[in-house]
Order: structure tokens, then sequence, then C-alpha cells
């Protein structure tokens, strides 16, 4: 084979490299934009549904598609197509209203037309208290030993969703709260963590009523979680840091 043959046969191999990495870029972008995108948990605001550490899948396509979608906001129309509504005890990531830029994830409480309030660390919903369960307390053990065991409830939505959510302090700062009346076209978003969340009932959060447009997804599918503070990408760590129980939970 000549010298010409082989530069040639370079090219080509380099030509198809390339043109296969484009090809699997757009194909990652084109999912990322209108199928699922992955989330990593950075707070402990929805303990104990979601953990400091855990990664999970977020559909794009539950309730249609807004600019927030895309990347950057870049979207070629205004609004939303193919709306989908957010339903009451949705765990949804949403952009948060004060900026529009930050990622924050909740769960959806009220819907528009709406009454809530906190009452003694009971939610009531349009005038009537959520039903709320005692169950054994939340017991987590930090990277020293220590041990906290926190008050547990499961707690019950008029349409029948179920979810656990915890209490650190009882009649905490955001356990009584004014009668919010959530206004057309939003949403009430509240923490599990009931007493560690910046969420809809606390006044400078940036949370306040979200638009409908600023929803980015319906949290689906639990697919990776490390211990809080170990880094997900030391793989030889593992064995040790990996939650193994948590991986393919559904939300």
């Amino acid at each position: 084979m000549s010298e010409a043959s082989d530069k040639n046969g370079q090219k080509g191999g380099w030509g198809e490299t390339v043109k296969v990495v484009i090809q699997a870029l757009l194909l990652a972008m084109v999912l990322r934009t209108f199928l699922f995108q992955p989330f990593n948990i950075p707070s402990g605001s929805m303990k104990d549904t979601l953990l400091i550490g855990d990664y999970l899948f977020v559909s794009k396509f539950s309730y249609g598609y807004s600019r927030y979608s895309f990347p950057f906001g870049l979207a070629p129309f205004s609004g939303r197509i193919w709306e989908g509504k957010p339903q009451r005890g949705d765990v949804a990531v949403f952009k948060l209203p004060r900026d529009n830029s930050t990622d924050y994830i909740k769960r959806v409480i009220g819907l528009p037309g709406d009454t809530i309030q906190m009452i003694d660390d009971r939610l009531y919903i349009n005038g009537k208290a959520v039903k709320r369960e005692r169950l054994d307390d939340y017991i987590e053990t930090d990277r020293y030993g220590r041990t906290e065991r926190v008050a547990r409830y499961c707690e019950t939505l008029p349409n029948g969703v179920s979810y656990e959510t915890l209490d650190l302090t009882p009649n905490g700062a955001a356990d009584n709260t004014q009668v919010f009346k959530v206004p057309q076209g939003h949403y009430f978003m509240m923490g599990d963590n009931r007493d560690n969340s910046a969420d809809s009932r606390v006044p400078g959060s940036g949370v306040g009523y979200v638009p409908l447009e600023n929803f980015v997804g319906k949290a689906e599918i639990l697919f990776f979680s490390v211990e809080d503070g170990e880094p997900a990408w030391m793989f030889w760590k593992w064995p040790w840091t990996v939650r193994w129980n948590r991986p393919f939970k559904t939300l």
C-alpha cells in the first residue's frame, strides 16, 4: 500500500470518528431535551424521599415543553406546548421564579385555586387537614458514627398520593403560616423535610407560587446514589460508598 493510500485511510478514519462523535452528541442532546434529563440532589430538603448524593432521571415530556426545557432557555416558541398539568404529589424539577436559572426540586402540594396553610405542624388544603400518620423515627448516621433521630410521618393527599415527611422541630418557623391562595396557572411547592426546606411557604426563598412555564419535568426514577460527601466519579470506592438499596427506586 502506498503512502498516499495510508494518509487517505487515516483521514477517512478520523472523519468517521468525528462523524460518530457528532451523532452521539446530537442524540444525547435530543434525549436530554425531549425525553429524560439527569439531575443530582445537592441538599436535604426532600429527605427522606431524596437524599444528598442521589442521581435521578426527570421526564421532560410529562408536563410538555417550555423554553426551560431547552439548554440555556433557547426555544423557538413562547409559552408551553403539548402541555401536561402537574398533579398533586408529583416530585418535580422547576426553575426558581426569582432568577429563572436555578433548578429546584420539590413536591407539588397546591394546585391553581387551592388554599394552603400550615397549622401546628399540620398541612391544610382548602381548609381540611391532610391525613397524617406517625411512623418510626428516621435514623441517620453520619460518617463519624453519630446518629440522629427525626420524627417521621406518612402524609396522604386528597388524591390518594402518600409519601413520608420529616419533622425536625415541632412548631418550627414554617409550621404555622398564613393562608396561601394559589393563583391560576401557578403551583405551591413544598419539601418533604418540612423544617429544612426553602419552598413556597418561606418568604424571601425566591420560590413563591411557581408558574407552569417554569416546570422542567417530573422526577421519575433514581439511577445512582452515593453517600453524602463522596464524589460519584471515584468508582474504586463504590463498594463502600454506593447506597445499593436506592438505585432503580421510583418516585
